[in-house]
């Protein structure tokens, strides 16, 4: 019963939050209001689950809100030149890959640690953006590129849905059917018993920060649609909060355990209390305190958890 409890806290927390909030708020069960808590749960949502894969090898990259930015910006200025949605869309989640790559060779070639080399690369990616644009946002695309970020299918299901969807159940079936998902769950449980086994941990890091880095280039597009422009400071924070979503959702930052759905419920909940707080008027600034004390009593919840079993 105790190990049942665990894997349904997440949904029971969800369905309360639900509950709560559309007894204290008349706005927050409006067709408007749940479509927006779609979209941007969606685009967190989508980072989050490439997170996962990555925290469940070990490893951690703070540098997705950054590349987030850079993405968007990259694939907004072609449109701006001239390119077609689709294609410019496409080199934006490429540009995140080729980030997520260059990520994984510093990890896994020059030994830097995953904490120092995705800090530098927030920095980096950061720069980057605002060198490019000399901080102003790029706005002359075509509208069409609207349909991304804010269309709807079969005219109630956002598209931004659509894809996190499908990015979830291909995600799940890698972790749970593949050779590269018990790969993950190895190397994050004991990387020396794992490389010891035959596994190349170098092919399987620059795997885990690519896939990483195509989904948050895959995010940067939507959050660029979403507001039809690319913003040089998009995604500022976006990497406490996709870390913080794949630790509630029984992730543990030593590695070896995380699942898809479990992070996926975990970014709903943090939405729903962002949602929740901007309905009932609380302070955004308590808002980040909240979300900074569910990453540390999550952190010390699961370490008791190791600890014990």
């Amino acid at each position: 019963m105790k190990d049942l409890f665990k894997k349904l806290l997440p949904f029971l927390t969800l369905l309360f939050l639900f509950l709560l909030l559309s007894i204290l708020s008349p706005y927050f069960l409006t067709v408007d209001n749940l479509s927006t808590v779609a979209r941007q749960t969606a685009v967190i949502n989508i980072i989050a689950i490439g997170m996962t894969l990555v925290i469940i090898s070990g490893g951690v990259d703070l540098s997705v809100g950054a590349v987030l930015a850079l993405c968007g910006v990259c694939g907004t200025l072609l449109m701006e030149k001239g390119m077609g949605v689709v294609p410019a869309t496409v080199l934006g989640i490429l540009t995140g890959a080729g980030w997520g790559l260059l990520t994984g060779l510093t990890i896994t070639s020059l030994r830097v640690p995953a904490f120092i080399a995705s800090l530098g690369g927030l920095g980096m990616a950061r720069g980057l953006t605002l060198l490019i644009t000399d901080g102003r946002p790029v706005t002359d695309v075509p509208k069409s590129f609207a349909r991304l970020g804010d269309g709807s299918f079969l005219g109630f299901i956002p598209v931004p849905v659509i894809f996190l969807i499908l990015v979830a159940v291909i995600m799940s079936w890698v972790l749970r059917y593949t050779r590269l998902g018990r790969y993950a769950y190895a190397i994050g449980g004991n990387p020396q018993a794992a490389h010891l086994s035959g596994i190349n941990l170098r092919s399987c890091g620059l795997a885990f920060y690519s896939i990483l880095g195509g989904l948050t280039g895959l995010a940067g597009m939507i959050e660029a649609s979403r507001l039809v422009t690319g913003q040089p400071t998009a995604g500022e924070g976006y990497e406490l909060r996709a870390i913080a979503a794949v630790v509630i959702g029984g992730g543990s930052l030593s590695g070896g355990a995380g699942t898809v759905l479990g992070t996926t419920v975990a970014a709903f909940i943090m939405s729903l209390l962002n949602n929740g707080c901007n309905l009932l008027g609380i302070s955004p600034f308590i808002q980040q305190i909240l979300i900074g004390g569910i990453i540390v009593l999550a952190v010390a919840a699961d370490e008791y958890r190791r600890r014990h079993t």
